[in-house]
């Protein structure tokens, strides 16, 4: 039986779809290619309404040509009514260790749905098998779930509350990655920066333990929100100084209006968020700051959307992920007056995108002249080799060995990618 997965969204859903693949091989399944599978597993992503309308329209289209779909990740949670009824089985984000039997009970006629909530059904990921895939880069989830209550946010009605995962099979996972010659490893989460506050540790403490391992390897530490960032913000300083932790720092805002924080249920200020990008500045050389907003947010007025612009201008991210607000099913914030107009919307979310990118471009432009180390990742979908420097700005290098740490001199900025040279 030849199975292909298909696999949307985050590296969390990056990290499932290793697991159910190495499922799957150790039961005798074939992983093959689209055209020659009998079986497409849709692992999806739903956290927003775009995407979850393309997730539908390619799980209708697999099986009017003729493939039987299995369907897991976050869609099966936020809003399972947008999945083909003729789908051969659907699996919840804590059912994936039933992947094998979904595809015998299909095989049978019958159709699994275990569409499980967190309260109900919990499996520590770190002790279900994954595939080794090879390469640069291997995905360590820590945890799943989150502590926060934001009232826009359905992922959250997926993967549940907070359960971190034992720092020693974290551990473990990293030791066997880089024992098999991975590079960099990306630690994954909803939000790293609550990490551990249910087991009696925190982030700064596991990236501790890891740093401490010999080799010559990177970490990228994933997006941690500033309500739980600031609980450990010294400690976490501290912990980034370690040479092995790329200077790269995700921390979403999602605004600048703190009436506009309240409604949204992010339990930070403006303020708080400022004071921890201050603190990291002032401590990490070169940090790269990337951010999310969301524009549009019911009651969002033009003096609110106007106070996001003006904490750009006063922060300058490296990079922002602009999002346009989407009401999503079952959340607060779906149901909540004063939605924006579309238009309005697109108007706001185009001018922020510009500055973004003006923004990123000045910054970007001040490394052309300056030599860099970089761990180069893998060919470039435009051609080149692309890398990351040590603060995690994306580089693209004409000629280069992969997987190896080179010196680079940078030759030319865009606003979303520098281009370089290796020097030796």
């Amino acid at each position: 039986m030849r199975v292909h997965i298909e696999t949307y969204g985050c590296t969390r859903n990056k990290a499932d779809a290793e697991i159910m693949e190495a499922l799957l091989l150790k039961a005798g399944y074939e992983i093959a290619d689209l055209d020659s599978a009998e079986y497409v597993v849709v692992n999806t992503c739903a956290v927003k309404d775009p995407t979850e309308k393309h997730m539908s329209k390619r799980i209708k289209e697999l099986i009017d040509s003729g493939k039987r779909v299995i369907v897991t990740g976050c869609l099966p949670h936020v809003n399972p009514d947008a999945i083909d009824e003729r789908a051969s089985g659907i699996l919840g984000v804590k059912s994936i260790d039933r992947i094998v039997e979904a595809i015998q009970l299909a095989e049978k006629g019958e159709k699994l749905i275990s569409v499980e909530g967190w309260e109900e059904r919990s499996i520590d990921k770190l002790e279900l098998p994954r595939v080794w895939k090879g390469g640069v880069v291997f995905v360590v989830p820590i945890s799943e779930g989150c502590l926060n209550a934001c009232t826009y946010c359905a992922t959250r009605f997926a993967r549940g509350v907070l359960k971190s995962y034992k720092p020693e099979l974290i551990v473990k996972w990293v030791k066997e990655a880089l024992a098999k010659g991975y590079k960099e490893i990306q630690l994954s989460s909803e939000d790293t920066g609550c990490y551990g506050f249910d087991i009696g540790t925190n982030l700064a403490r596991l990236l501790d333990e890891i740093t401490a391992m010999e080799g010559d390897f990177r970490v990228r530490v994933g997006m941690m929100n500033p309500n739980n960032a600031i609980k450990i913000l010294d400690e976490l300083i501290e912990a980034y100084k370690d040479e092995k932790i790329y200077k790269f720092l995700h921390l979403p805002v999602q605004s600048g209006d703190n009436e506009i924080l309240r409604k949204m249920g992010r339990t930070y200020t403006v303020e708080e968020f400022e004071e921890i990008v201050k603190e990291f500045r002032r401590h990490i050389k070169e940090l790269n700051l990337n951010t999310d907003i969301i524009v549009g947010f019911p009651g969002e007025t033009e003096e609110a959307f106007q106070n996001t612009v003006e904490l750009v201008k006063r922060i300058k991210p490296d990079k922002i992920n602009v999002s346009r607000f989407s009401p999503r099913p079952g959340t607060l914030a779906a149901k909540m007056k004063e939605q924006i107009v579309g238009w309005k919307v697109k108007e706001r979310s185009r001018y922020l995108h510009r500055l973004r990118l003006a923004i990123s471009y000045e910054i970007n432009k001040k490394y052309i002249g300056r030599e860099v180390e970089v761990l180069t990742h893998s060919p470039g979908e435009k051609g080149g080799i692309e890398g990351r420097t040590m603060n995690y700005k994306d580089i693209i290098l004409p000629n280069a060995p992969v997987g190896e740490f080179v010196r680079v001199k940078v030759t030319k900025a865009t606003s979303t990618y520098l281009l370089g040279e290796i020097t030796r």
